[in-house]
């Protein structure tokens, strides 16, 4: 028997999965989680052999008090830190390979967009117990086609903090950075994409799922 755990903040869909993963004799869906911090106290508790996990959750608080990792790649990254046993695999609506990139960078077994046939689902988690890798051809092609991540941590960090809007002073309070340091990490970012304007360069580190 395979334990499966989802992590997905979208109840319909993630209760959904779990139903019709159900109905599959080899594997037991062993518990759900709708926020970062739910899911590695989930895999914490139940330990699954795979876990099917969403980009993008709210990032919660853990038990201790600490606020959740940022997103579904960052809890595969610490998964793989921590050298659990669950295999992770990336189950997203945003087909982007830069989030493939990541993904991988995070040594997570798995890549597949939400919308794939429940039986590739289904094949995939199988596939990964086994020890393989399971990653949509196409999304591995652009992944190689659009290069590396061309930002810096701390510019990433800022283009995430602009993504929620405000002035200059704004951002810097969300990261506790200087007012100046702060713009010229944007002006690096905005160069470093080849845009003209700060919302330009995070809709488009964005959309390479860089952020």
């Amino acid at each position: 028997m395979i334990t499966v755990a989802l992590a997905d903040d979208q109840q319909l869909l993630r209760r959904g999965l779990v139903a019709l993963l159900a109905q599959e004799r080899d594997l037991q869906v062993v518990g759900e989680a709708a926020t970062c911090a739910e899911t590695l106290e989930l895999v914490e508790r139940h330990a699954p052999d795979v876990l099917l996990l969403d980009v993008q959750m709210p990032a919660g608080i853990r038990a201790d008090g600490r606020e959740g990792p940022a997103d579904g790649i960052a809890i595969a990254q610490e998964l793989h830190e921590t050298c659990v046993g669950t295999r992770v695999i990336v189950l997203t609506t945003f087909g982007r390979a830069g989030y493939l990139r990541r993904t991988m960078d995070a040594r997570a077994a798995g890549f597949m967009t939400k919308d794939a046939p429940i039986e590739q689902i289904v094949d995939a988690v199988r596939r990964v117990h086994a020890g393989l890798r399971v990653l949509d051809p196409q999304l591995a092609a652009q992944s190689l086609a659009s290069g590396p991540n061309p930002l810096s941590r701390k510019e990433i960090e800022v283009l995430r903090a602009a993504s929620h809007g405000g002035t200059s002073e704004d951002i810097a309070a969300r990261v506790f950075l200087s007012t100046g340091t702060v713009r010229n990490h944007i002006s690096s970012a905005i160069g470093k994409l080849g845009v003209t304007t700060r919302a330009q360069a995070v809709r488009a580190a964005t959309d390479n799922g860089w952020l």
